[in-house]
């Protein structure tokens, strides 16, 4: 009976492990239709199938969408035609170059002149082009370039100290992305007028020098000169957005020149924690700033001996062409004499992001290089105050200065007409007033005591005292707010506030909190008013 039992129990388990297994295989063969189904499917979508179903921000790291199309063909037919192109173009490259060359060249150059010229055997490569869509009365292309050269470039170069070297240009290597814009467009073959030649944005250029029988070090600071040469002629005329204009169909074309849109003023107030770069003493600081790094464009402040924390308080006026791509650089420099300035650090600031009208102030913080930021070590910071007028106030921005707002005194003297203002007219304004200064508190002042704290034995004073100064010229003094521990044997100096008085000229009255400068924590709350009395420059009204 146990034998029976035995068996029958066995022949159930057999069956039901038989009809399992084939109810999973049965399974697997249904997914694998289905999955088969599933890459059908996908391989039968197109790119444009792909972008609609899978958002940009779950893409994968290794897919990318490009519009840009190879130019296979275009490099192999370059290849044939680039000796006659080196021919072509090293002499018309010799005759347009050397006089820009003269403009950029620093003070260690008194002269820079080509001696040979060939741009070798190995063509430049297109990588890519792309159209741009969005202007309906031209062509924009852009092609992207590389070029590891092999060209035959000798500078015959001339110091200021009156020694003659030949430098050779060696190892050239070239990335970008040349745009060129058909424009206008035109009802006469070839369908456009001019073309216009540029850089997208900053380059990548690679070079070595080497002077001709001899070494590069033997005059400091000749390689780093020659170099920036270089450098600044190609970004600042044929980087966007400086172009070069070809005209194909006579006729003028002088609208497409770059012109000036507006006028940057600034204001370089002061310097802090300045890297020193002295091995004894202090460094002797100085601010050099530019839009474009022409030197006759090139503001250079005063120098300021043995200091680390720099008190400059110099206007300068800066013509801008292009609001939205051109930006301020400021570069602080030790000034050491006779041998060529060390670099303390650098700054830029994006036009883009002013407002016309609006003073803007700005603490920025320097650093070694400007496109390689690999040195993270604090260099100090430079304080700068920005006001952007635009010649053409009819493009959408508001105006400031519109009839129906309240005008400061300062409004008052600029204003010359409905629309507008005479920006030269605020060269001729003195402004003569007086300044009430009301410090009306402190905030975390640092100890300065042992045991005790700053002033009535707290760290937050509040005084809510008001003092008037007869100010003489509002738009180049500044104002300067000091704090000090008392005590009964004498005072601890704690820190200070430095402010211009252009946003009292604009605004008429405000309070505002300020962060105290030279000490490790604490604010000030200050509440200024400004009452004009404006004159103009004797010398200018007699003109």
């Amino acid at each position: 009976m146990a034998f029976l039992f035995g068996a029958f129990l066995g022949l159930v388990l057999g069956v039901a492990v038989v009809m399992a297994f084939a109810r999973f295989e049965n399974a697997r063969a249904e997914q694998r239709r289905e999955l088969a189904a599933t890459v059908s499917a996908f391989s039968k979508l197109t790119v444009q199938d792909l972008r609609k179903l899978i958002p940009p921000e779950f893409y994968p790291s290794w897919v990318s969408f490009t519009q840009k199309q190879k130019l296979k063909w275009l490099n192999q037919e370059l290849v044939k035609i680039w000796p006659f192109v080196n021919e072509a173009a090293s002499e018309l490259i010799k005759t347009s170059v050397e006089p820009v060359f003269e403009q950029y060249k620093s003070f260690i150059l008194a002269s820079l002149h080509f001696s040979k010229l060939t741009l070798g055997t190995v063509a430049p490569q297109f990588t890519g082009v792309s159209i741009l869509e969005g202007d309906s009365s031209a062509i924009t292309m852009e092609l992207e370039l590389q070029w590891d050269g092999n060209p035959n470039i000798v500078l015959d170069i001339q110091t200021t100290l009156g020694i003659s070297l030949p430098v050779q240009v060696k190892n050239i290597g070239f990335t970008g992305v040349l745009r060129l814009v058909f424009k206008p467009l035109v009802a006469e073959f070839p369908c456009f007028g001019a073309v216009c030649c540029s850089l997208r944005e900053k380059s990548k250029l690679d070079l070595t020098l080497k002077v001709v029988g001899g070494e590069m070090t033997a005059i400091p600071g000749i390689s780093d000169a020659i170099e920036g040469t270089i450098r600044d002629t190609i970004e600042d005329t044929l980087t966007w957005p400086n172009r070069i204009i070809v005209p194909i169909v006579p006729g003028d074309y002088s609208d497409l020149e770059l012109r000036p849109v507006g006028l940057l003023e600034v204001k370089l107030v002061e310097a802090r924690d300045l890297k020193n770069k002295d091995l004894v003493g202090k460094s002797d600081p100085f601010a050099v700033l530019y839009i474009r790094p022409l030197r006759e464009k090139t503001k250079r402040s005063k120098t300021i001996n043995n200091d680390l924390n720099p008190i400059w308080n110099e206007h300068y006026e800066f013509v801008v062409e292009d609001i939205s791509t051109q930006h301020l650089t400021v570069k602080i420099y030790d000034d050491e004499g006779l041998q060529p300035s060390e670099i303390i650090g650098c700054a830029r600031v994006d036009l883009a992001d002013l407002q016309p009208g609006k003073v803007k102030d700005l603490w920025l913080d320097l650093v070694k290089d400007l496109e390689i930021q690999r040195d993270t070590k604090p260099r100090g910071q430079v304080h700068l105050e920005l006001l952007y007028y635009p010649y053409d106030r009819h493009e959408g921005d508001s105006n400031p200065f519109a009839g129906q707002i309240q005008l400061t005194s300062l409004e008052k003297v600029l204003k010359t007409e409905p629309n507008g203002y005479d920006v030269n007219q605020r060269k001729n304004v003195i402004m003569r007033g007086v300044l009430s200064v009301t410090v009306i508190s402190g905030e975390d002042l640092p100890p300065m005591d042992i045991g005790g704290k700053v002033v009535t034995d707290t760290l937050n004073p509040i005084w809510n005292q008001t003092f008037d100064f007869v100010v003489e010229d509002a738009l180049h003094d500044l104002l300067m707010v000091e704090v000090w521990d008392h005590d009964t044997f004498g005072k601890d100096y704690v820190g200070r506030c430095i402010l211009t008085l252009t946003r009292v000229l604009l605004e008429g009255e405000f309070q505002d909190t300020f962060v105290l400068q030279g000490a490790k924590s604490g604010k000030l709350n200050l509440h200024l008013k400004w009452t004009a009395q404006p004159i103009y420059r004797d010398r200018d009204r007699d003109q």
